[in-house]
C-alpha cells in the first residue's frame, strides 16, 4: 500500500550506494543516533532501552535528533539487533553498565526447541515497522532513511553467550561441537531476518544495512560456513521479493573485522560492503574490484582528534577511496563520549573535500 511519503530531496546516499555519479561524498555515522548526543541522553533519561524500541514515536525523535544539528545523507532507524532474538520469544534486558543480558541464554541443541521457529514479523516486530513509516513522513524527505538488522550469526552468538563477550567461546562452540544444530539455529535465524527486513521496506525503509558486528570472531574458514552463505542467501530472498514488487532497495553488508573475506563480500549480491577501520582504503578498492560500492571506514577514534587534524584524515580517506561509489562513514559506531563538535567537523569535512575533488575531475 502506498503511504503517501514526502518526496526525496536529497538522494546522494542512493544514488553512491548504486555506484552512481554523485556531486558530493554523501555521509552518515553508524550510532549517530546515541549518547554522544545531550539531547539523546535526555529524552531516554530512566527510560528502560527496550520498551524505548518499542515506541515509535520514541524511536523517531532519536532517529531525527543528530539530523537536527547534522547534514547527514542518511537517517538510520533507531532500535537494536536483539529485537530478533526477543521476537523468536528470548528475554533480553538492557543491564546498566554490562549491556544486554538474556537471563536463559541457550545451551545446549535441545534449547533451540524454546524458540519460536514461525514468527508472525507484523505483530512482533510492528512497532519497528511504524517507526519506520512515522520516521519516513517526520523526515520530510530530507534524507533517505536505512532499515537495518543484525546478521544470524551475530545474533546466534548473542543468544548463546548470553551478553557481549570477548572470546565468543560458547557460541564457537557449538560450531565446532554442534554444526549441525548451528546450521539449524541459523536458519531459523535466517527466515526471520528476511521477513523482517521486507517488513521494513514495505514500511518505508528506503536502504538496508545488515550488521555482522562479530564477524571477527570467526576465522576464513568458519566465516564461509557459518556466516556467508547465510548473509547471501539473506540478500538473494530479499532482493527476489523485491524485484517481484518492483521494487529496488540497495543493501549494505558490514562485517566487521572480516578483511580476508572481503572479495567474498563483494560478490554476495550487496550493493555496497561496510568496511571497519583495519582495511587500507585502496586495496579494499583493488580487492573489490569496481562490484561493488564501499563504505567507511575512518576510525571511530579520530573524532578524539583536533578538529583541523580531523579534517587532514577525512581527505586522506576520500583520496583512498575516490569518490564514486563511495559512503563516508566511521568503521564502527560512535562512542558515547564524544563531542557533538567533532562529529559536525567529520561531516562538514567529507561535504567540502569531496565536492572539491569532484569539481576538479
Amino acid at each position: 500500500m502506498e503511504k503517501n511519503f514526502p518526496q526525496l530531496q536529497n538522494d546522494t546516499f542512493l544514488r553512491a550506494a548504486r555506484g552512481e555519479e554523485t556531486e558530493h561524498v554523501p555521509v552518515w555515522c553508524m550510532r549517530q543516533a546515541g549518547r554522544y548526543l545531550p539531547e539523546f541522553r535526555e529524552s531516554r533519561a530512566g527510560k528502560d532501552f527496550f520498551e524505548t524500541c518499542r515506541s515509535p514515536e520514541a524511536c523517531c525523535e532519536l532517529t531525527l535528533q543528530p539530523l537536527r544539528r547534522f547534514p547527514f545523507d542518511a537517517a538510520i532507524i533507531f532500535s537494536d539487533i536483539l529485537v530478533v532474538p526477543q521476537a523468536m520469544g528470548m528475554d533480553v534486558q538492557m543491564v546498566a553498565g554490562k549491556g544486554p543480558t538474556f537471563p536463559e541464554p541457550l545451551k545446549e541443541p535441545e534449547d533451540l526447541q524454546r524458540l519460536q521457529v514461525k514468527v508472525d514479523v507484523d505483530k512482533q516486530l510492528g512497532y519497528v515497522f511504524k517507526a519506520i513509516t512515522l520516521t519516513r513522513h517526520k523526515l520530510e524527505g530530507k534524507v533517505p532513511l536505512i532499515g537495518f538488522t543484525g546478521a544470524p550469526w551475530t545474533l546466534m552468538s548473542y543468544m548463546i553467550e548470553g551478553g557481549g563477550s570477548t572470546t565468543h567461546s560458547k557460541a564457537k562452540r557449538w560450531l565446532y561441537r554442534h554444526p549441525e544444530a548451528s546450521h539449524m539455529l541459523l536458519r531459523m535465524l535466517t527466515d526471520v531476518i528476511v521477513e523482517y527486513l521486507l517488513g521494513q521496506v514495505t514500511a518505508g525503509a528506503q536502504a538496508l544495512q545488515v550488521f555482522e558486528s562479530h564477524a571477527g570472531i570467526l576465522g576464513p574458514v568458519e566465516f564461509k560456513e557459518f556466516s556467508l552463505p547465510y548473509l547471501r542467501d539473506i540478500a538473494r530472498r530479499v532482493k527476489d521479493k523485491l524485484k517481484e514488487e518492483g521494487k529496488d532497495v540497495p543493501m549494505i553488508v558490514f562485517a566487521k573485522d572480516a578483511h580476508y573475506a572481503l572479495e567474498d563480500l563483494s560478490q554476495s549480491h550487496y550493493e555496497v560492503v561496510g568496511l571497519d577501520w583495519t582495511i587500507d582504503p585502496q586495496s579494499a578498492r583493488e580487492r573489490t574490484g569496481g562490484k561493488v560500492s564501499l563504505q567507511g571506514n575512518m576510525d571511530p577514534c579520530a573524532l578524539y582528534a583536533p578538529k583541523e587534524r580531523i579534517s587532514g584524515i577525512v581527505k586522506k580517506m576520500l583520496e583512498g577511496f575516490g569518490t564514486r561509489g563511495y559512503i563516508a562513514n566511521l568503521g564502527h559506531g560512535l562512542y558515547p563520549d564524544m563531542d557533538p563538535e567533532n562529529v559536525g567537523a567529520f561531516v562538514e569535512a567529507v561535504h567540502q573535500y569531496s565536492t572539491q575533488m569532484i569539481k576538479q575531475m
